[in-house]
């Protein structure tokens, strides 16, 4: 190999280029496709993505998930207390009146039922308060919000099976999509 071969990786530049020495030939970073890939935006935050601005769609779901707890605890206060009231009515019958093992149990399940009724409006008036704050609440909104889910699906499957049912699917439900990962983001997101 001679000084003057073209081929000479050692030689001399040709006709004002800079010489190669086997590396690939790099093109200027100001050109879009050349050169190092550009990097991704920063997310906001230090490295934290950055917070939910928008309800995403589980806790959206959980929400009207807990609006239908709400309607369902409605219908069961409306029966207990018409249950109640039918008892305390077949109570004051004249023809069960010296019946005194009917008056007991009549007397024990009136008392019952109406504990059912304010039971049921209880639960009713959280769900409906826990189903509001989705919106605007913490993370302790969403504590409170995953072991009313917890108690309200325990609570379906023990004593009221069959009712109980959909209780407890929709308290599972919002129970997990007020606990995966979009719900905790929602719920931890900077209010101003």
């Amino acid at each position: 190999m001679s000084f003057g071969d073209p081929n000479n990786p050692y030689g001399p530049p040709r006709g004002g280029q800079q010489p190669n020495y086997g590396y690939p030939q790099q093109q200027p970073q100001g050109q879009p496709g050349y050169g190092y890939p550009q990097a991704p935006p920063a997310p906001a935050g230090y490295g934290y993505p950055a917070a939910p601005t928008s309800m995403p769609g589980s806790v959206s779901a959980a929400r009207v998930m807990l609006w239908v707890i709400f309607g369902l605890q409605l219908v069961g206060v409306a029966l207990f207390a018409i249950s109640a009231a039918s008892v305390n009515a077949a109570k004051n019958d004249d023809q069960l009146k010296d019946d005194a093992a009917f008056q007991q149990l009549a007397d024990y399940s009136s008392g019952m039922l109406w504990g059912l009724v304010a039971f049921a409006l209880v639960w009713g008036v959280i769900a409906l308060v826990l189903a509001i704050k989705v919106g605007s609440g913490g993370n302790g909104v969403r504590i409170a919000t995953m072991v009313f889910a917890i108690i309200t699906a325990i609570l379906g499957l023990y004593p009221f099976i069959v009712v109980g049912l959909v209780h407890t699917v929709l308290a599972i439900l919002v129970a997990v999509f007020v606990g995966n990962s979009n719900g905790s983001a929602w719920y931890k997101r900077p209010r101003y």
